[in-house]
């Protein structure tokens, strides 16, 4: 890469405005301007200097402020767009994403789940938008800050008159005593914290150097931060699933690699009693009604062993009996078992009498488990009946009458049979379901009667395991140090050199210039060395 050699000696890298070491302006833009853009002390930018071959280009757009705001305003309107319907994850649990968005919300849910917004912060569309923030990010920094880096390193006490006198502060003037007033200007700028910095007479005086590194730290935060967030993905970081489990029912816990089971040994729930319960909760029991005191689940946890056979009882080691109620959580091996739902007095089986329509004498009864139904039912002296179908969450009939079934939770239960016997040897069909029966191939000498329930109460358990919250943390405090380190620090810096007879001052800050101009007009004050005057208002001081 080409290099740029100063007058004063320093070899400067190709693109640099001004010198890293006296300050002159090495480029035709840089001189002519009345005052010198300080953003980046004139460095060289990679960005605004090479733009050869497709990393260079590449480098360059990632480089850009305005690309990484638009990257930030894509990701914000997406993260909108992802709330105007419900996420995949609260749909009905049983729904297939598929076609249940455009069944409910038509053409705008069908493109909405084309598009991938049903799970949008996991869809690889939106991870790419965040991954080029984070690319944005780093890019953005690199581009900026290492030449700033190497300039502020570089820059000597001595700079060329033509740098002072394009300073946004400067004046000169003739000091009668410029020795003394120097040295009572050195006591009073060490009383104000700065670095003084001296050479051939000539002092530079520095405060606050670091705070021109706030924005940096901010971007190593928000890269921390978007690392955090983008754990989540990698599997076994981050686990949010909900179980829902029965009484007496024993599931495998999702997220642990089938190595932890869950059994319920029941699920309750207490209500305030306004005769029994504190005498000032019983004007809004009054009032409201019941009201929950408290709903949990006790609940066995087992680990299972995987040096035995998979599915048998004896592979499950007990570790622990728990009571999980709300914000009572079970913790085990990182993970925690929230109480959040239930369900009371869910169907778990239905009886029928297989009667005689003309006698109404029974044939035979049968219980059928709505969670686990047989396809034949043989109740003795030729009397069978077949399940030909089941619909849990039956919702009615389609226009071609077929059975419409919603879920596979028994809400509603309903079920074609065909009902075998001595004298209908292939059977007679009946639809049956609550309060409803319907003969679709005609009228049946035999009917199946409903005859009783059995119903059980459900939980619904969050299993939530999080091993990115340290890393999220980290990242957020590391930007609110940058926030911290950028807003109440400023970079200050004061040059006073003697030059032909005459004094010059000049001076410059990234913020607070007001606050910079009353702290010289302080540290001048009782010496021959005149204000400087604020040239960006027209020489005002």
């Amino acid at each position: 890469m080409d290099k740029i050699k100063c007058v004063c000696g320093h070899v400067n890298p190709n693109g640099t405005f001004l010198c890293e070491a006296c300050g002159r302006a090495l480029a035709e833009e840089a001189k002519s301007q009345r005052l010198h853009d300080m953003r980046y002390e004139g460095s060289a930018r990679r960005s605004q200097t090479y733009n050869r071959t497709i990393v260079d280009k590449i480098w360059t757009f990632f480089s850009s402020v305005k690309v990484g705001v638009w990257l930030i305003v894509i990701t914000l309107l997406a993260s909108a767009l992802g709330t105007i319907l419900p996420q995949a994850m609260y749909i009905p649990p049983f729904a297939d994403p598929t076609v249940y968005y455009e069944e409910q919300y038509g053409m705008a849910g069908k493109v909405f789940y084309q598009l991938g917004f049903h799970d949008l912060y996991s869809s690889w569309w939106y991870l790419l938008l965040i991954a080029s923030i984070g690319v944005s990010l780093v890019i953005c920094s690199l581009d900026r800050v290492i030449p700033l880096y190497r300039a502020l390193n570089n820059q000597r006490v001595s700079r060329h008159e033509s740098f002072l006198k394009r300073q946004r502060l400067f004046n000169r003037g003739v000091a009668a005593q410029a020795d003394q007033d120097f040295e009572l200007m050195k006591q009073k700028l060490k009383q104000k914290k700065y670095r003084i910095r001296e050479e051939n007479g000539n002092i530079l005086a520095e405060k606050g150097r670091f705070s021109r590194w706030g924005p940096y730290v901010n971007h190593i935060g928000l890269i921390i931060f978007l690392i955090g967030g983008m754990l989540r993905f990698v599997p076994g970081m981050y686990v949010d699933e909900v179980l829902w489990l029965r009484d007496g029912e024993r599931k495998t816990i999702p997220g642990t690699d089938e190595k932890y089971v869950l059994e319920s040994k029941g699920f309750k729930r207490e209500l305030y009693d306004k005769e029994t319960d504190r005498e000032e909760f019983r004007e809004a029991l009054d009032r409201v009604g019941g009201v929950i005191k408290n709903f949990q689940t006790d609940v066995i946890l087992y680990e299972r062993d995987s040096n035995k056979t998979v599915g048998a009882d004896g592979n499950l080691t007990k570790l622990q009996e728990a009571k999980i109620r709300v914000n009572e959580p079970l913790k085990f091996d990182k993970f925690g078992v929230y109480q959040v739902d239930y369900k009371l007095d869910e169907f778990k089986s239905m009886s029928f009498s297989f009667l005689d329509k003309k006698t109404e004498s029974s044939k035979g009864e049968l219980a059928i488990d709505l969670f686990d139904p047989k396809d034949i039912y043989d109740l003795g002296n030729g009397y069978q009946v077949e399940l030909l179908g089941f619909y849990p969450d039956f919702t009615g009939f389609a226009d071609n009458g077929e059975p419409q079934n919603n879920s596979p939770v028994p809400n509603n239960p309903a079920f074609l049979f065909n009902m075998i016997s001595p004298e209908h040897p292939d059977g007679e069909v009946s639809f049956t379901a609550i309060r409803q029966t319907i003969e679709p191939l005609g009228e049946t000498d035999y009917k199946m009667a409903f005859s009783g329930i059995t119903t059980r109460n459900a939980t619904a358990l969050v299993i939530r395991k999080d091993l990115t919250l340290w890393v999220v943390g980290v990242g957020g405090l590391i930007f609110m140090i940058g926030v911290i380190q950028g807003s109440y620090w400023n970079h200050r810096r004061i040059w006073l050199q003697k030059h032909e007879g005459e004094v010059l001052i000049a001076a410059h800050t990234n913020k607070n210039w007001y606050g910079l101009k009353r702290e010289i007009a302080g540290i001048i004050n009782g010496t021959s060395i005149p204000e400087p005057l604020d040239q960006h208002t027209g020489g005002r001081k």
